[in-house]
């Protein structure tokens, strides 16, 4: 099995649960406090997105600020854009990705309307930032593009941030996200899975998943409420 078809059979397995039901997972495997990533960091929108991580870090810009206005501004921006505020990450984005970025824990807009429209089209499955992270979210939750972040920023990236690597470990409330790890978030929060644990992970997820799915459904029942998918047992994936 090469490295993409286990991402997508890791996607597969995660994507019927919550992110309570991989708490518990995680949990029965020893990880009981670790994974869960600081509840300052919420949804942009109520959603449910499952991938695999890919990470990037971005570091303050120490400055100066440019005295440049107008359109030697503008001019100024290009260089910035092109030399100290880039985004290789982007380029690498395959089915599946789930973006943790780092951007120190910064206000500062490095996610937008477009940039996130240009993962979603190579296949990126949502973003985790620990800083704003997100501006331009009346456009972002209209194009149901999940984002989980510690808040909304207005400003640009220009004179507040620059890119330092990728494809490393990155921090993001509270926990270390390796390239390759399994995300999950939702209404919840976000959890992430160690990808070493995740298959074990997954077993105890499912198990908390369909046992809660089964009372349910008889309380649905005693109720008399028409059943619905949050009550019915999923059957295993292979």
């Amino acid at each position: 099995m090469t490295y993409q078809e286990e991402n997508q059979k890791l996607i597969r397995l995660f994507t019927p649960c919550r992110v309570t039901d991989v708490r518990a997972g995680m949990d029965w495997m020893g990880y009981h406090h670790y994974g869960t990533v600081d509840h300052s960091i919420r949804p942009l929108f109520r959603t449910h997105a499952v991938g695999i991580a890919r990470t990037a870090r971005y570091l303050p810009y120490e400055g100066p600020a440019p005295l440049e206005r107008g359109e030697a501004y503008t001019e100024w921006v290009g260089w910035y854009y092109g030399n100290v505020c880039t985004d290789p990450w982007m380029h690498d984005i395959e089915p599946g990705d789930f973006l943790a970025l780092d951007v120190a824990g910064l206000d500062v807009g490095l996610l937008g309307s477009n940039n996130t429209l240009t993962g979603l089209l190579k296949g990126a499955v949502g973003y985790l930032t620990n800083g704003g992270g997100i501006r331009d979210t009346d456009e972002v939750i209209l194009q149901k593009i999940p984002v989980w972040s510690k808040q909304i920023s207005q400003g640009m990236d220009q004179a507040r941030i620059r890119y330092y690597e990728k494809d490393i470990p990155v921090a993001i409330g509270g926990v270390a996200v390796y390239p390759g790890d399994v995300i999950v978030a939702d209404g919840d929060g976000v959890i992430v899975v160690p990808r070493k644990a995740a298959l074990d992970v997954a077993k105890y997820a499912w198990q908390e998943m369909n046992g809660d799915k089964t009372g349910r459904q008889n309380l649905y029942k005693e109720l008399g409420w028409e059943l619905d998918d949050t009550v019915i047992p999923v059957d295993e994936i292979k």
